[in-house]
């Protein structure tokens, strides 16, 4: 009878692990209606100021959905996807369409705003101080976290705050004697190093007045001056010191007739320029083969020689007779546990000529770094050292995998033991590795650092300092869009997606090829 009662009243209560699972979703169900609700909270003010109406719906649609799906019962495995499409979208979908979208602008240095950026830009830019003109004591400050001026006539000691849309009295401010506000209530005044951190800030503001426009010159003085060039809606051009510079929609720029420029232009979609231009321009395109077939040699040798050498540490780890093998695993493992641009410095003053190491414990005098083949040499030796441990891993737990059946029937079948590596054990491993080589092939086919941290691309030769020996893709596209000729944003997204094609189809191909094999081992 008791035993009856027993067996009803665990029957009727539900099990504690129904009961912790329903409190860990019901946790994550709150966990992701207080993230959507502090994304929509944060995210409406500056959509509504912005009037990004689209935007703002997409997002209030969004919310609103999240809400109904995880306040109902119903659509349970919808719960779980939700949260990984959106990573997904936010963290992959989403940079991927705006580098694309990026690669057919001019978006850069110069062509960074719209516009209507550009022309008050250019206005302000080109302020002149006329002699006899206003001048004033200048401390920099901040107001509701936006900068001001506030000025003080030396000759009146009138104290005024000058902000971006004039100037207007400034009452219960405290001057000191050099004539600058020390105090002033509702504003930050900035010290000597804050405002020398906001320099460029400070410089670029213009406060509008009936005479002209006020400009810092300096961190402790401001002028009254006039701009020397003007916007004139009625041609769209700039006029002023004896010449006009007509907007160029196309170019996102205002050409005179000579056909030069100003310096300050807007963002405009140039299509398939950087396309063209990357194909096209014999500066570029004539070492484009070059690049991209040593790019390919580095990346395949460095999958190679990590692959290899992991794999053959991991098989004398796994032998039964073998001992100490933790020790052994903790000492080969440190390379990947260490910081890799701290051991990429280390190996490119190892390779010194005049005081590395490796030339003074072999008695070498080679100049590693300045002869084209060598330089290969080493920094495929150094991303051998970086990356076999990882390769080790992956080749041990895969190991850990395969059953010692199959090997064993293999030597009793009379096979030896290089060939029951080759016809049983290798075909297995490569089954389960072939996605981890490719997308280690992926990431040194793009490994900025080994190349920029050892040999910044070079030795270079002698009648060009655009592209070195040693670079890649990657870092010769960065010299291009971000050298000394500045940013150039839409260029570098047009070679970023001529890279990302490439990878794309050789891991399409690979993984097509690892189908095949994956059917023929299943």
């Amino acid at each position: 009878m008791a035993l009856d009662v027993r067996e009803a009243a665990e029957a009727e209560s539900p099990p504690r692990r129904s009961r912790q699972v329903t409190t860990g979703y019901l946790v994550s169900r709150i966990a992701v209606l207080a993230v959507a609700a502090a994304v929509l909270v944060y995210a409406v003010p500056p959509l509504v100021a912005a009037g990004s109406w689209p935007a703002l719906t997409l997002l209030c649609a969004a919310t609103a959905l999240i809400a109904y799906l995880y306040l109902t019962r119903r659509f349970i495995p919808a719960k779980y996807l939700v949260p990984g499409t959106v990573f997904l979208l936010a963290f992959q979908v989403f940079p991927v369409l705006y580098t694309v979208s990026t690669a057919f602008t001019n978006f850069g240095d110069g062509h960074r705003g719209d516009k209507q950026a550009a022309i008050t830009a250019i206005e302000t830019g080109s302020v002149r101080q006329a002699p006899g003109s206003p001048e004033y004591n200048l401390t920099a400050a901040l107001k509701d976290g936006e900068l001001v001026f506030l000025l003080v006539d030396p000759k009146t000691k009138q104290a005024r705050v000058g902000t971006g849309q004039g100037l207007s009295p400034l009452t219960g401010a405290q001057v000191g004697v050099t004539g600058k506000v020390l105090r002033a209530p509702g504003f930050t005044v900035l010290t000597a190093p804050e405002a020398a951190a906001r320099a460029q800030q400070i410089s670029a503001l213009a406060v509008p007045t009936s005479g002209g426009l006020i400009k810092a010159n300096g961190l402790s003085r401001a002028v009254e001056g006039r701009a020397a060039l003007g916007y004139d809606a009625g041609c769209d051009c700039v006029q002023g010191d004896g010449d006009r510079w007509t907007a160029d929609e196309g170019q996102g720029y205002f050409v005179n007739a000579q056909g030069a420029h100003l310096a300050q232009g807007w963002q405009v979609n140039v299509g398939f320029e950087n396309f063209a231009r990357a194909l096209t321009d014999p500066t570029i395109s004539g070492y484009f083969l070059g690049v991209l077939g040593w790019n390919m040699v580095f990346a395949l040798a460095s999958v190679a020689t990590t692959f290899a050498l992991g794999m053959a540490v991991a098989l004398a780890l796994h032998h039964p007779r073998m001992k100490g093998t933790r020790i052994y695993r903790i000492v080969l493992i440190l390379p990947y546990a260490m910081p890799a641009f701290a051991m990429l410095l280390v190996w490119r003053d190892m390779f010194n000529r005049d005081f590395g190491l490796i030339n003074s414990l072999f008695g070498l005098d080679v100049d590693w770094m300045g002869q084209p083949m060598t330089a290969r040499l080493a920094v495929i030796l150094v991303n051998l050292w970086l990356g076999f441990p990882y390769m080790f891993l992956v080749t041990t737990g895969a190991l850990q995998a395969i059953p010692r059946e199959l090997t064993e029937a293999a030597a009793i079948d009379g096979a030896s033991p290089m060939a029951g590596f080759r016809k049983v054990t290798l075909p297995l491993l490569l089954v389960a590795l072939t996605p981890l080589l490719i997308s280690s092939f992926a990431y040194n086919f793009n490994n900025f650092n080994a190349i920029g941290l050892t040999t910044e691309g070079g030795p270079f030769p002698p009648e060009s300092t655009q592209v070195g020996a040693t670079d890649l893709l990657i870092t010769y596209t960065f010299r291009l869009a971000f050298g000394t000729g500045g940013s150039q944003f839409g260029f570098a997204a047009a070679i970023s997606v001529f890279i990302f094609a490439i990878v794309a189809v050789i891991s399409a191909v690979t993984f097509r090829r690892t189908r095949k094999q994956e059917e023929v081992y299943a």
